[in-house]
């Protein structure tokens, strides 16, 4: 038969493990005495609350930091539920036994809305990362209630006795270790405690209590009182009522205990998410816009994501999302909690539902945090959709700050395509920004090679599906021009231009991935760079004889000293063009994959190289035509070839220098 038995954890084992392994960094132990501090706060207004507690006059409920210099402690202390000695043995001494568990559950249904922190029972001994002694000294909400001392050196022994605070509350003495000296200092524990509490939702003061700023405190005191006694003399000897004397400056919270994400977004102006904004962040430049979350169900959700605006350029491209926990900040830029597409966002997320570890600086793995990164992916496309359908003009003025990433949550997430996809836009060539359900409808572009395609289909034998019935050809796609370098592409966007044609501007580097996606996505559209085809619309319909077609091509690759190369002769409707090149859209898009991963040393090994396209009513392409022998057809060929290129991509070092010296050779006969 089986035996069982309880499993036993030795407390001289267990403790070494919590303070050197549980937490990664060492000042995090601020944090977690303040969370419990303010529990205990938060405890007793419950118990005020549900009628519990009546104290006898109206407390003010605050947390105290105290640094010691001199006698190198560190002190947290609050007024808040305070302990027995039951509850010190139960509570502090049973490692990993939650007394934030314990009330949730004893008061469950009586505390809605709570805001308790704890819930593991061990962020206490984090103390003991720093300090070689603790002692805590607490007193009972409890009517009766006796003090209590305790301390221990974070060994597994412990003292207990009745103590002498006579106060609600509990303050917990840290004795600092030799090598945890700095947060004796009050500028270090400040930054700790703004870092980690400054949301938390129960004053702060911070006050070093030292020799030496007391010091410094009674020298101010006396150079005022000084001060005010030498400015009513002077009243007195010019007979004017004596000035009001100088006052004290109040201690101030080191926390803000009501963020502006706890509260509705109608109850939040502009200039307050502007504030809040550069308050936390350290930004003065004001973001694009933000989206306040606010969700009670499936799960408890507040925060604030701020766009901001981002020079493309200089800027470093890092998330700041900060993430908190009941207002506690837990950690910056969790990629489980914000979409990967979001990573430029600003901004705080405080989820008490959050699945957090023990140490409580990182997720459990669970189905909780993909809904909470769907929740923000939603909430963030349905804010763009609603600012595309009712504030167009601020959308398209945002527009070229936020579409990279937006495009790139398309691409990173299906769903979220779906919902924008008709919030999409796309500048055209005179700035002005449309839908591609708009661009389609003002420009009805169809290439060549798919015009040749559908009139081949419409030729073909009738096909017929699996019942019988025929299959009705497809119509030809809706081509979406694009231009990538408005100077480098400047003679074909004058092309488009005289044509009364337009197309779209897509210059970032994550266009290209977009609109293959958005092909994909979308059988009907072809999108294709102004210089990858000479379309429809850009000829005169003149028809080219073959003889012609055929003698300008054997001579441009004579002159050019290229058999292979691709030309092609057509009447242009704008007669200010000699001639210019082609790419297939499909052969450039591959180069510019290549490019990309460091493997286009070798321009022919696409197959389908560019393509020369010739004007056939120009005066210098008639005259290589008509002239086949004379010693300027060479060099007409060679600076048409140079020129077109030139508006295609730029030429290779040894290609610019023989332009050049062409170019002023061609000059010096001007003179002649």
């Amino acid at each position: 038969m089986a035996k069982t038995g309880n499993l036993s954890i030795n407390s001289t084992n267990m403790l070494p493990i919590i303070k050197k392994w549980l937490y990664s960094d060492h000042d995090i132990f601020v944090r977690e005495q303040v969370a419990n501090a303010c529990d205990a706060i938060t405890k007793l207004k419950k118990l005020e609350g549900v009628g519990e507690y009546r104290p006898e006059t109206e407390p003010e409920y605050q947390i105290r930091v105290e640094v010691d210099p001199d006698q190198k402690t560190l002190k947290f202390i609050d007024n808040g539920i305070g302990m027995t000695e039951d509850e010190v043995v139960e509570y502090i001494t049973q490692i990993a036994f939650s007394g934030a568990t314990e009330f949730l559950e004893k008061y469950k249904g009586k505390t809605e809305g709570d805001q308790i922190i704890g819930h593991f029972g061990l962020g206490f001994y984090s103390a003991f990362m720093v300090a070689d002694e603790v002692h805590i000294d607490t007193l009972s909400y409890l009517p009766d209630a006796k003090p209590v001392h305790w301390e221990s050196d974070g060994e597994a022994e412990y003292s207990i006795e009745e103590g002498h605070k006579d106060t609600v509350g509990t303050e917990i003495t840290l004795f600092l270790s030799d090598s945890c000296y700095e947060f004796c200092n009050e500028y270090r524990v400040r930054t700790i405690l703004e870092k980690y509490c400054s949301f938390m939702p129960v004053p702060i003061f911070l006050e070093d209590v030292g020799e030496a700023a007391k010091k410094r405190a009674a020298d101010e005191e006396k150079r005022l009182a000084e001060e005010d006694a030498k400015k009513a003399k002077e009243a007195e000897e010019k007979g004017e009522p004596a000035p009001e004397p100088h006052k004290m400056r109040e201690p101030e919270p080191i926390n803000d205990i009501h963020p502006l994400w706890t509260k509705l977004p109608k109850d939040c102006t502009d200039d307050e998410y502007r504030e809040f904004y550069r308050k936390v962040f350290n930004d003065y430049k004001e973001p694009l816009f933000w989206i306040h979350l606010n969700m009670d169900y499936p799960f408890n959700l507040r925060g604030i994501l701020y766009f901001p605006k981002i020079n493309m350029e200089y800027d470093a491209l890092e998330a700041q999302i900060r993430l908190y926990n009941n207002q506690v900040f837990i950690a910056d830029n969790i990629k489980e909690v914000i979409p990967e597409f979001l990573m430029t966002l600003k901004g705080v997320i405080d989820c008490p539902d959050l699945p957090l570890n023990v140490s409580r600086s990182a997720l459990q793995n669970d189905g909780t945090v993909k809904k909470i990164s769907d929740y923000i992916s939603r909430k963030v496309a349905d804010k763009l959709t609603g600012m595309c359908k009712t504030d167009r003009e601020n959308y398209e003025k945002y527009w070229d700050d936020i579409n990279p990433f937006i495009k790139f949550g398309c691409i990173r997430d299906t769903k979220f395509a779906d919902r924008l996809m008709d919030s999409m836009l796309f500048k055209d060539l005179d700035g002005k920004y449309l839908t591609l359900k708009e661009y389609a409808e003002k420009n009805a572009f169809v290439l060549e090679e798919e015009k040749k395609e559908g009139e081949e289909a419409e030729g073909a034998q009738e096909v017929l599906d699996q019942d019988g019935a025929p299959v009705e050809p497809e119509d030809d796609k809706t081509t979406v021009f694009y231009v990538t370098d408005e100077v480098q592409q400047a003679q074909y966007v004058a092309m488009f231009r005289k044509s009364g044609k337009d197309a779209v501007i897509l210059k970032h580097s994550i266009d290209q991935p977009f609109i293959s996606q958005l092909e994909q996505r979308n059988p009907k559209i072809r999108f294709a760079r102004i210089d990858t085809e000479i379309a429809e619309d850009l000829k005169s319909g003149e028809e080219v004889s073959k003889e012609d077609a055929d003698s300008l091509t054997a001579t441009f690759r004579k002159h050019l000293e290229n058999e292979k190369l691709d030309v092609r002769v057509e009447h242009m409707t704008d007669e200010e063009i000699a001639a210019v090149i082609t790419l297939s859209e499909e052969n450039r898009r591959m180069q510019d994959m290549m490019k990309m991963y460091g493997m286009n040393d070798d321009p022919g090994m696409f197959g389908g190289s560019e393509t020369l396209v010739l004007n056939a009513g120009h005066p210098l392409v008639k005259f290589v035509l008509e002239h086949k022998r004379s010693s300027a057809v060479p060099v007409i060929c060679r600076q048409l070839y140079d020129l077109a290129m030139l508006s295609h991509k730029p030429l290779s070092q040894e290609e610019m220098t023989a332009f050049v010296k062409r170019s002023n050779e061609i000059m010096l006969l001007l003179t002649k």
